[in-house]
């Protein structure tokens, strides 16, 4: 998968908008506040949120793919990989990871600003059923 593809991936999940805070890069998505996906222009890698174990058991999977997040401080590394786009990772395993992110980051959001992104994933799916009744399917 491609910087951008990966962009585009996260931008389809519910409640989700991307923004620089850093400067020009890393391009960040979140969720409400929460960042679970940094993706670099200048170089092919991204930075995803996991669960430690798992990020663990991904950067033994894919060693040298993947390692602990290049950026964050050292508290924050068991939290965090940052994935080379290179193939080595096949794009399911990096499609896994990006919906692990993003539901990491929407578990720690807290209770209303969850609420916030179910109701308006609600509110789409009644509207998209609607769609579907008016067009005949």
């Amino acid at each position: 998968m491609t910087g951008q593809e990966i962009i585009d991936y996260c931008m389809k999940k519910q409640g989700v908008y991307s923004e620089c805070p850093f400067g020009p890069e890393p391009i960040c998505a979140r969720v409400e506040r929460r960042i679970f996906a940094e993706v670099f222009s200048t170089r092919p890698w991204v930075t995803l949120k996991c669960e430690p174990m798992q990020g663990l058991v991904w950067r033994e999977q894919y060693p040298g793919a993947v390692g602990r997040g290049w950026h964050c401080p050292a508290v924050h590394k068991p939290y965090n990989n940052t994935v080379i786009l290179d193939g080595t990772v096949p794009d399911a395993v990096l499609l896994q990871m990006m919906d692990h992110s993003y539901e990491r980051a929407l578990n720690r959001l807290p209770k209303a600003a969850r609420a916030r992104v179910n109701e308006s994933a609600e509110r789409d799916d009644r509207a998209s059923a609607a769609k579907g009744i008016i067009m005949g399917k």
